[in-house]
This record gives structure tokens, C-alpha cells and sequence, in this order.
């Protein structure tokens, strides 16, 4: 009897790191991620542990043996250095630049396997992406753009051959962070700024967690009566409460998350300009079926297309796909598996 191989995908954040596994032919093997704390508190060597810890676990939990595992795929969020090494990040600790997280991973699995181990890394979006481009295109060769407004706005743009573009620095795709032509929607004044440092007014800024702030201070003034114009709230309390109200009609709230349905559109059609994916696909949290009413998500990605679509050249028009993602949580580690699996198709 022939053991099915399989390819393990561990997608790592700051705090909780999500493990997966796709067969040989790209099937997952579960339709849940098995969550761990990721330890970054603790350490590298903590970190480490609980990412061998996680993956014997969810072996165990399927009934998998580590000789069954083939390669093994690593999301983790960027900027990085070079491949595999951690460049200075805002979300995990000062002593986490420079670690060179692929050639101690590699060191741990083989330690532990006693034999070789293919390791893949790479960004945590793009990952995702690879995965969601998989379902959405089905046997096809269309290629797939995918967004993922959240804390950030994670990018990712896979080819024919089912892997992402990376670029020479591995900053490939990072389109979150390009100028966002706002001034079409009526804002006026300094752009808004963003995380990563730049003054030119980034997509992310305008369209996720991390922009709000800046949105609902904007947008309040268009409602000076509204309870959170007058509430003691904290900044971060009164925006984590603005998807609740929108699902139950409230203007303002309703206004913002429109507002950046519009801004998701103008970057949907810039980047049609760019890459001519026959597919865009829009994931993140306001597409988590969990946490938003199906009338909440068909609005948002409505708007989106409604902005789009004059934009776009005509032989686009009705041929580029706007979808909704599907996978939630399960895609970045999926998606880690299946480039792991895609590598070794390559190496064989």
C-alpha cells in the first residue's frame, strides 16, 4: 500500500499561528486549521517550539504520520530582509529582526523528521492568495488578484502556474501601500497616514482596521448628533463597533464601510490596469461569514464592483470576475501547503 504524502502549511502571526495540510493532488485534509499560540512573548526558541509542537499535533489529530510529510510551507508577514529572514516588523518584538527563520525552521523539521525537509516561505497574503486562486479558477489557467482588507490590507497576485508574484525583494504585490486616488471620493486635506511610514496616502489607510481612526474622524463630522460624536469611548473601542452598526443600518457607520467599498474598487481597477487578472478576489475580515450578514457583504462587494467596472478597459468589462473569498482563516495555510507541494512538483 502506496503512503499518501502530504504537504504541511503553518501560517504564523504575532500571536497565533494557524496549521493545515493539502494532499499530493492539492485536496486539503481537513476543512479546519488547528490554532496555537505562536509564543512571540517567549521568544525565538519559544516560537520555534510551538510551531514542531503544532505541526505533531495536527498530524496526530488526522491520523498522519511525519513520514507521510513531503515539504513544508511557512506564511509569516512581511518586510523581510532577504528570503526567510525577518526584517524589522511593528507587530512582533525589536529581537525578531534579522532572524533567519527559514534555515532554523528547516533545522528543526529535519531534527525531528532525521532526514531532509523542503521548506517554503513567504508572505502571508500571497500564500492566501495561491489558495483562494485555486478554488476560484478550478481547472483553469486564469490568473487571480486577490485583496484582504483586515488590521492591514494584504495583496497577492498568482500566475497560470498557481504561485505568487514575489519580486526580486519578496516585496512583490505589495499594492496596499501604493497612492490611493481619494481625492475622486471627495476627501480633501492631508492624506491620511499609514503605518508603514509613508506621507502619499496609502490604500490601506483608507481601506482597513488600521485606517479607521483617521475615516471615522473624517466621516463623524457628517453626523455631529451621532452617539459616537459624543461618546467617552476610546478611539480603538468606537471603531471595532462600527462593522455591528453597520449591519444594523447605522448611517455613519454604513457611510464609512462604503466609503471604503469605493476605495476597494478604484484599487480593483488599478490594478486591472497593472495585471489583467481575470479574476479578483476580495477577502478579509468584512468577507468572514461568521462575523458579517450575507446583506452587509453583497453591499460591500456591490459598491465595489459599481466602482470598478467604469474603469476598466472594455474588453475587460463582463469578463473580469469580482468574487467574494471562501476560504477565511484556512487560506494562508492551505495556501503554504499547496506552494510547498507546487516546489516539489517543480524539484521533481
Amino acid at each position: 500500500m502506496t503512503t499518501k504524502k502530504v504537504f504541511i502549511g503553518t501560517d504564523s502571526g504575532a500571536t497565533t499561528t494557524k496549521l493545515c495540510a493539502v494532499w499530493e493532488n492539492g485536496e486539503p485534509v481537513s476543512n479546519k486549521v488547528l490554532q496555537r499560540s505562536t509564543g512571540t512573548e517567549n521568544g525565538r526558541a519559544a516560537v520555534m517550539t510551538s510551531w514542531i509542537a503544532g505541526v505533531n499535533d495536527f498530524l496526530t489529530q488526522n491520523n498522519l504520520q511525519w513520514s507521510q510529510v513531503a515539504g513544508v510551507g511557512l506564511a509569516i508577514p512581511g518586510p523581510y530582509e532577504r528570503y526567510g529572514v525577518f526584517s524589522k516588523t511593528p507587530n512582533l518584538p525589536a529581537s525578531f529582526s534579522g532572524w533567519d527563520v527559514y534555515t532554523e525552521y528547516k533545522a528543526a523539521l529535519e531534527q525531528k523528521v532525521g532526514r531532509s525537509m523542503p521548506l517554503v516561505v513567504g508572505n502571508d497574503g500571497n500564500y492566501g492568495g495561491v489558495a483562494e486562486a485555486r478554488l476560484a479558477r478550478g481547472n483553469t489557467k486564469t490568473t487571480v488578484a486577490m485583496l484582504m482588507p483586515g488590521s492591514g490590507l494584504g495583496c497577492a497576485y498568482v500566475g497560470a502556474d498557481g504561485l505568487p508574484l514575489e519580486g526580486d525583494t519578496l516585496a512583490g504585490l505589495e499594492t496596499g501601500h501604493a497612492a490611493a486616488p481619494v481625492h475622486m471620493l471627495g476627501l480633501t486635506g492631508k492624506p491620511f497616514s499609514c503605518g508603514c511610514g509613508r506621507d502619499w496616502g496609502c490604500y490601506e489607510a483608507y481601506t482597513t482596521i488600521s485606517g479607521l481612526p483617521q475615516l471615522l474622524a473624517e466621516k463623524i463630522k457628517n453626523h455631529p448628533d451621532h452617539e459616537l460624536a459624543k461618546s467617552t469611548a476610546t478611539s480603538k473601542e468606537k471603531v471595532l463597533s462600527l462593522r455591528t452598526r453597520a449591519q444594523k443600518g447605522d448611517p455613519l457607520a454604513l457611510e464609512i464601510f462604503d466609503f471604503q467599498a469605493r476605495v476597494m474598487g478604484l484599487m480593483v481597477a488599478n490594478l486591472s490596469m497593472t495585471l489583467d487578472a481575470g479574476i479578483m478576489i476580495i477577502g478579509g475580515g468584512l468577507m468572514d461569514h461568521e462575523a458579517t450578514t450575507l446583506e452587509f457583504r453583497e453591499r460591500y462587494m456591490r459598491i465595489i464592483r459599481e466602482t470598478a467596472v467604469p474603469y476598466l478597459w472594455a474588453p475587460q468589462r463582463g469578463v473580469v470576475k469580482i468574487l467574494p473569498a471562501t476560504l477565511g482563516e484556512l487560506s494562508q495555510a492551505i495556501g503554504a501547503g499547496l506552494v510547498a507541494m507546487y516546489h516539489s512538483h517543480t524539484a521533481d
